[in-house]
């Protein structure tokens, strides 16, 4: 139920019994056991004449039930580091970083020719590093990258430079017949990030909707 309102964001304890396949009585029952531990809480919405509706969401001590690779402690040795080498050394940290990383996508993708097959493998490789990653397509059929999750998410918001150049990193490693915009920031307040990404060689083939 917490990877359910994780991937797909607020939801009332009715679609929660369509999506999980159980009843909305053994729903609201797991809910309630979930709020006692501080885990969900619940906004009440009136979007229409009528009773609102109750919507339930992952509160923060939910949201810290998924992968964080270790982020409060990577977050003191950033601060560590930016105090005793100072922004330069921060910087050049980070620079290589990337280029490790962006290194192993490059990698992970050299031997694939399909943009398409490309993304699908960069969301395989982000999901093995916690990230949530899966892709669909958006109504103009341009691919969806959406990351559920961000494991270095307190780690970034105590420094932004960890995902300044995230879509550089992106668009370097998926190639120059491809254009990413990001249009969902987890550090700008959204539940997600996700990724608008086009090119010469997407198909029109449908993706499986996942969401």
């Amino acid at each position: 139920m917490l990877y359910s309102l994780k991937v797909a964001g607020a939801q009332t304890a009715a679609s929660l019994a369509d999506r999980l396949g159980i009843t909305s009585v053994a729903v609201r029952q797991m809910l309630g056991r979930l709020q006692e531990d501080g885990l969900v809480d619940f906004e009440d919405s009136r979007e229409t004449v009528g009773r609102p509706k109750r919507f339930w969401h992952l509160t923060d001590d939910g949201n810290r039930q998924f992968p964080d690779n270790h982020a409060a402690l990577t977050a003191d040795i950033l601060a560590s580091v930016s105090a005793v080498f100072g922004d330069a050394g921060l910087d050049k940290l980070i620079s290589h970083r990337e280029a490790t990383t962006l290194n192993h996508y490059r990698n992970e993708l050299s031997n694939i020719d399909s943009m398409e097959q490309r993304v699908e493998r960069l969301a395989e490789i982000r999901s093995a590093e916690g990230y949530m990653a899966e892709i669909n397509r958006d109504e103009s059929g341009a691919l969806i990258l959406v990351e559920n999750h961000c494991p270095i998410c307190v780690a970034a918001k105590a420094c932004q430079k960890l995902c300044r150049s995230e879509l550089d990193v992106f668009q370097a490693a998926l190639g120059p017949d491809v254009e990413i915009k990001r249009f969902e920031h987890i550090l700008k307040g959204a539940r997600r990030c996700a990724y608008r990404i086009t090119g010469t060689q997407v198909d029109n083939r449908q993706l499986t909707m996942r969401l």
